[in-house]
């Protein structure tokens, strides 16, 4: 009689999955001084406060004429221009019955409290000795209060802001040249399999049979370095235990994350299990998603000397092999997991994720066990077309899509129904 088999665990849910993750990631310590212009898409490591107000002074919005509304009790008032204005020069005190010809970001001359755009006014006598003046302007009208965009002493950026062109231009606005960022997360990435062929090593009429190319290799790079990692790519290592160990111990010794594709799948024939718990530990995780179920966390022991952090452990996660599960699964799951490591606020990385509700045209009969992410793009009627072939090795659907429907375990859709749309953009900034 065979022995009876037992259970399998029942699948985690991907929520619970991520959740754990970041349970296990501590923000990164060190820190590194940035050039501004440098910082783009790094996480800021200390409250940015401004030293003065933007605008620093009243400025004027419009190129036009600054003016007392005292001298204006009606339309067609002719004043001459007492001085002239532009963008960077000191004002005089406006003179009372005259105007001054200002021009947009020139400061507002201490008296005046309008600004008469040029196209309410026109020239008398040549040279703009003097304006008509074509409209009565409202008390305040075109000017740009000081401290209206930024006071001084206030937060303009906190904590664990991820850095964007937009902020960028903001911190240079309030004069900060060099930005204190946490220091780049350092990730060793390498793939294992004897099937796998590097492209350039040998053509495609040359592959050997069951040989594929390393397409993960290429995606994972550069989705790591778009998330300000320093990357050590350590390339293919072959399918042995002793070369496994030793890729590992020397990735865990100068590195923060070990990120493996392949090898992850519950009862696979793999060397990578077995290496991680000897070095550490793994934890394998079925996790109730498609593409992406078999997932794996563990950690790697450092040496003593190797500038080990107070753990004394370097992260491991291990992708499943299939491009587009490889490919979900880092946008859903290590993304998160390596902005919690930066010091990321957490509206960054904490689920849910960001949804809006799209029409889907087309046709979902059959619901999966699992929650599923469905590879879409927008067209031009606003709705959602789905990729016809969903298969997990379909590095096609992901290239032609821009989107995913996010599509709960036992649920069918039918066209004209609203799904959650999460657009890659979001994903992959």
């Amino acid at each position: 009689m065979n022995a009876p088999q037992p259970a399998r665990k029942p699948l985690m849910a991907l929520d619970a999955a991520l959740a754990d993750l970041l349970a296990r990631a501590t923000p990164l310590a060190a820190t590194e001084t940035l050039a501004t212009v440098l910082a783009d898409r790094r996480v800021l490591a200390e409250d940015l406060v401004s030293a003065l107000h933007v605008p620093p002074q009243d400025n004027s919005s419009m190129d036009g004429y600054a003016v007392r509304l005292t001298d204006i009790a009606e339309k067609g008032v002719v004043l001459p221009v007492s001085q002239r204005i532009p963008a960077g020069h000191a004002a005089q005190p406006l003179e009372p019955g005259t105007c001054a010809r200002i021009f947009t970001g020139a400061p507002v001359p201490p008296g005046a409290d309008a600004i008469v755009m040029q196209e309410d006014t026109r020239e008398v006598g040549g040279d703009f000795h003097a304006v008509h003046i074509d409209a009565v302007p409202e008390a305040g009208q075109w000017i740009r209060r000081a401290g209206e965009d930024v006071t001084r002493g206030s937060v303009v950026l906190p904590r664990g802001t991820r850095l964007s062109a937009a902020s960028l231009g903001l911190a240079a606005g309030i004069g900060a040249a060099q930005l204190r960022v946490t220091a780049k997360p350092r990730v060793a990435l390498f793939s294992t399999g004897d099937e796998l062929v590097m492209p350039g090593e040998v053509p495609p009429e040359q592959m050997k049979p069951g040989a594929i190319y390393n397409s993960n290799r290429f995606f994972l790079r550069v989705l790591l370095e778009r998330l300000g990692c320093e990357v050590s790519d350590l390339g293919i290592v072959p399918d042995r235990r002793e070369a496994t160990l030793a890729a590992l111990k020397t990735a865990a010794d100068h590195h923060d994350l070990i990120l493996t594709s392949g090898g992850v799948s519950v009862g696979e024939e793999d060397h990578i299990k077995p290496a991680v718990q000897q070095l550490g530990s793994l934890d394998l995780w079925q996790i109730a998603m498609k593409p992406g179920k078999p997932f794996a966390y563990g950690t790697v022991r450092r040496d003593a000397g190797a500038g080990a952090d107070a753990q004394g452990h370097c992260h491991f996660i291990g992708l499943p092999g299939n491009p587009v599960s490889s490919y979900v699964t880092f946008l859903l799951l290590v993304r998160p997991f390596l902005l919690k490591l930066q010091g990321a606020a957490e509206s960054e990385y904490q689920p849910p994720f960001k949804t809006m509700p799209v029409r889907a045209d087309f046709d979902l009969p059959r619901a999966d066990k699992r929650r599923e992410f469905l590879r879409v793009r927008r067209n031009a009627d606003g709705g959602l077309d789905l990729f016809p072939n969903q298969s997990s090795g379909v590095l096609t659907s992901t290239v032609w899509g821009d989107g995913l429907v996010d599509n709960l375990a036992g649920i069918t859709i039918a066209r004209g129904d609203l799904v959650n749309y999460i657009a890659l953009s979001d994903l992959l900034a």
